[in-house]
Parts: C-alpha cells; sequence; structure tokens
C-alpha cells in the first residue's frame, strides 16, 4: 500500500478500543437506571398512598417523565455514537478528522471518544 494515510497505531487503537468498551458499559448501565426510574413512574404500588407522593404536582410529575424520557433518547444516541466509533477503530479510520483529515488530538478522543471533528474542525463551523 502506498498510501500515505493518517492514522493512530494499531496499539493506540487497541487502548481506545477498550476506553470506548468501558464507556458502553457504563452508558449502557446509566441507561438501564434512567429506563427502571422512568418505569418505576407508571408503577402503581403502594408508594403513591403514601402522603409525600400526594405532595408531587401531577406537573412535575410530567416533567420528570419527560426529562427521563429525554434523557434515556440522549443516552441511546451516545451508546450509538460509540458504537460507531468501535466501527470506525475496525476500519482504522477512528481519530481522523472527517474535515481536516488530521488527526484528532489524543486528549480530546480520551475526553469526547466519539468525536469526528478535530477542534480546528469543530472551530470553523
Amino acid at each position: 500500500m502506498a498510501q500515505n494515510t493518517v492514522r493512530y497505531s494499531d496499539k493506540d487503537l487497541a487502548e481506545f478500543k477498550e476506553l470506548i468498551q468501558e464507556k458502553i458499559r457504563k452508558a449502557q448501565h446509566d441507561l438501564e437506571l434512567i429506563k427502571s426510574a422512568y418505569m418505576n413512574d407508571h408503577n402503581n404500588g403502594t408508594d403513591d398512598t403514601s402522603p409525600t407522593f400526594k405532595a408531587f404536582d401531577e406537573g412535575s410529575e410530567v416533567m420528570s417523565k419527560e426529562s427521563n424520557s429525554a434523557l434515556a433518547i440522549r443516552q441511546e444516541k451516545f451508546i450509538r455514537d460509540l458504537k460507531n466509533a468501535l466501527i470506525r477503530i475496525e476500519n482504522k479510520t477512528y481519530g481522523v478528522c472527517r474535515v481536516t483529515g488530521k488527526l484528532i488530538n489524543k486528549k480530546r478522543l480520551e475526553l469526547v471518544p466519539h468525536a469526528t471533528l478535530s477542534i480546528e474542525a469543530k472551530n470553523m463551523q
């Protein structure tokens, strides 16, 4: 291959893969917590006979269901983005800015492992 592609080494990619897989595990765990909290909003157990629950007006209940739903959606997108990053690792295109074609700073990838843009490209937006 006479291609002069800029990319991270296999060793770096393996480290990123581990980091991302750990983030996916944590994100899926968090998503389960969000979903179970959402399901508990719907359960009509003995909880809602206690006077403390009567204090919540319906507005705040609707609000918490909406924010739980929004949290779950955001978490699902985060997991999808991380899984896409794993595909880029397999393709050996991970960490390459999709605008400039340069390597995305390692520190940025450690903080935002699903990033597809370098700071330079992000600032151009």
